[in-house]
């Protein structure tokens, strides 16, 4: 079963409260995501620990319910 962007979203920040997230479906088929995330946590860790922080707010869905997900993290201006 396919996630909607809301949920995805919602996870995230459960996980990271501070983050800006933005979704966009890429293929339109609920399967296919490209998500930008921006957090004042990120600040300090390497690009693999702020990717790592998002992918485990998804608790494992990766490659299940997600099956793609296109990240960028980012730290505020």
């Amino acid at each position: 079963m396919a996630m909607q962007a809301d949920e995805i979203e919602a996870m995230i920040r459960a996980a990271i409260p501070d983050a800006v997230v933005e979704i966009t479906d890429l293929a339109g088929d609920g399967d296919h995501y490209a998500a930008r995330v921006t957090s004042a946590s990120f600040a300090g860790k390497s690009r693999v620990a702020q990717h790592k922080a998002v992918y485990d707010a998804l608790g494992g869905r990766m490659g299940g319910q997600l099956h793609a997900l296109q990240l960028t993290t980012a730290v505020p201006n």
